[in-house]
């Protein structure tokens, strides 16, 4: 951030002695500029899910458990806090969780996401998990 002022600066500074050997400062976006916010349904939905704690199952049978920070027009997922389960074996009781931090999942290794829903606030009498299934 301060290389960006700083650019923006010696930017403006050059304009005003007659040339410019910085970037154009049109190419920054005015501070107080409207912002264009999505406000389809699906976009409302992932804007909810922020800061929400995921269960994602991926296709070689992990569960990463973390909170829900972003995604992507690729259902890339990123968690953080994330920790990592692996796949229950019958004969081993192992089930102690890795801790991984910040994940990024790609989307096409996605099996199932879910989400708790005990972190939202509810109105009936419902569910504590919804889930999504991707094929």
């Amino acid at each position: 951030m301060e290389a960006r002022e700083a650019c923006l600066r010696s930017s403006i500074e050059s304009e005003d002695e007659g040339h410019s050997d910085g970037p154009d400062e049109s190419h920054y976006m005015p501070q107080n500029a409207p912002r264009i916010i999505n406000t389809s349904t699906g976009a409302s939905k992932l804007r909810s899910w922020l800061n929400k704690t995921l269960k994602i199952r991926m296709t070689d049978g992990r569960t990463l458990l973390g909170v829900f920070l972003c995604t992507d027009r690729d259902a890339n997922i990123i968690l953080g806090s994330c920790s990592e389960y692996l796949p229950t074996d019958p004969s081993e009781s192992n089930e102690d969780p890795r801790m991984l931090g910040l994940v990024m999942i790609p989307g096409k290794h996605i099996v199932s996401v879910q989400i708790d829903m005990n972190e939202f606030t509810m109105d009936y009498q419902g569910s504590l998990i919804e889930s999504l299934n991707y094929v």
